[in-house]
């Protein structure tokens, strides 16, 4: 989620026992006050330091979390920005599919991109119908109040007793709205069949108990009330590693230099081009896949749901800029009217991809969590203020990961916060890696929130509660 600059860091706490439980009952009263919510069955906190756990899993990074509650004590969980790549969890955490698929070798790479441009985007194949008919319920009346969970929350998704007293928290707390990770590291973390199809990917994703982890999920949110928007985090990032940027290395976008990766909070990462047509069906076959299995609210995108300005340098983006302009790409990435046409194009998927979206439920929300505007658009090609304008999407939630309460105060005054067309929220990170976040600073945000009527959602699950 995090590709942008996190200035300075985001400051850390450490306090007492007394002052633990003092600051999650503060931050629950700090949810709560404004809208009713009940806070009662809010946990003591251990005085005690939990063992540092790193997942079992593979990683760009592994990464640990000192536990510091009773609440969730057992997770194998680790904490690190929503960009951190891990890979899929260990073998027993799967049902293998009845087939196995064997991986033929990279396709060669074009030579030079088809001409003409590819017709508008066509309908995914053998979508299975919705789970309903029925149109969803009405978003709740006050702001928004979100939480990530992602997989470091693995440890509490997977397993169906610690998932079950996780939302009957959040939901005693005031929570209206739940993102969990379903698109991550060129995996989805559903029970679809889509990449499994494609063969880039050979598992699919079972709880401890056997269970369905989001679908479990979703029938204890409704239980309390509360909206779940499956969030697909990785957009058109995936590790360079990953059956997805192997097998289809032609989907791949580039520097001007012709190198393929960037480095993120994630580590080393490519770029799906998001101009091309077969990313574009990918992602749309992913989206309606899940809102046609699961009784869902709606989906989420990030800041990943863009192109860092230094890409779109391959032959395919050049051959259509061409093509479209009559003139050569630009050298300088900066170049505006370059900025311009890319993000029109980014925008125009996002047309689509919201109308296929709709045409399977016009009630489905389609969410995003962007940086701040400017960021998004100059550096990103995000113009997301033109996506709000042009109601192409029905909330936002921006990422303002600041380590200072005056940064973050400043941070919203920006124009965009003050815009009334669709709900808004702020982003909150909840603790990062080693560092949670210092719970006065916590509260500080929240009521800065609450003060100009925003919503608020923390990313993510496990050091909201750890980290207070």
């Amino acid at each position: 989620m995090v590709s942008g600059p996190l200035p300075g860091g985001v400051r850390s706490g450490r306090v007492g026992p007394e002052g633990f439980a003092q600051g999650l009952i503060g931050l629950a009263l700090a949810l709560a006050a404004p809208w009713g919510g009940a806070v009662q069955g809010v946990p003591s906190l251990s005085r005690q330091l939990g063992t540092n756990v790193a997942l079992p899993r593979g990683a760009f990074r592994q990464t640990t979390y000192p536990r510091r509650s009773q609440l969730f004590q057992a997770a194998p969980e680790a904490v690190f920005p929503p960009a951190e790549v891990v890979a899929p969890p260990p073998p027993e955490a799967f049902a293998a599919p009845a087939e196995s698929f064997a991986a033929p070798a990279p396709p060669a790479a074009p030579s030079a991109p088809p001409l003409p441009p590819a017709p508008p985007l066509p309908a995914p194949a053998q979508a299975p119908a919705a789970p309903n008919g029925k149109a969803r319920a009405p978003r709740p009346a006050q702001p928004l109040r979100g939480v990530w969970f992602t997989l470091n929350d693995m440890g509490t998704l997977r397993d169906g007793p610690k998932l079950e007293e996780a939302v009957r928290q959040l939901g005693a707390l005031g929570f209206t709205t739940l993102y969990p990770v379903v698109w991550n590291g060129g995996y989805t973390y559903y029970a679809g069949t889509v990449t499994q199809q494609r063969q880039l990917q050979s598992f699919t994703l079972r709880g401890l108990q056997g269970q369905d982890p989001l679908a479990e999920l979703i029938r204890l949110a409704r239980a309390q009330g509360m909206q779940v928007l499956p969030w697909f985090e990785f957009g058109f990032m995936a590790p360079p590693s990953s059956e997805l940027a192997t097998r289809h290395p032609q989907w791949l976008t580039q520097k001007r230099d012709g190198t393929l990766t960037s480095m993120s909070a994630a580590g080393e990462v490519v770029w799906l081009n998001p101009f091309r047509p077969e990313v574009q069906q990918l992602l749309t076959e992913l989206v309606l896949e899940v809102v046609s299995l699961y009784d869902v609210d709606g989906v989420q995108f990030d800041d990943h749901f863009s192109l860092p300005i230094a890409f779109g340098y391959d032959a395919y983006t050049r051959a259509l800029y061409l093509r479209e302009t009559g003139r050569a790409v630009p050298a300088n990435p900066e170049d505006a009217a370059w900025v311009r046409w890319r993000a029109d194009k980014l925008t125009a998927f996002v047309r689509r991809l919201r109308a296929a979206l709709k045409a399977r439920n016009s009630s489905l929300i389609f969410s995003l969590s962007p940086n701040y505007a400017d960021f998004a658009y100059k550096l990103q090609l995000q113009d997301w203020r033109a996506w709000v304008k042009a109601g192409l999407v029905d909330e936002v939630v921006v990422q303002l990961y600041r380590p200072d309460l005056a940064s973050f105060t400043a941070e919203l005054g920006r124009p965009e916060f003050a815009q009334k067309k669709v709900p808004m929220a702020v982003a909150l990170m909840a603790g990062q890696r080693l560092r949670p976040t210092d719970q006065l600073l916590l509260q500080g945000k929240v009521a800065a929130t609450r003060q100009r009527g925003l919503g608020v959602a923390f990313f993510h699950y496990a050091p909201l509660w750890d980290a207070t």
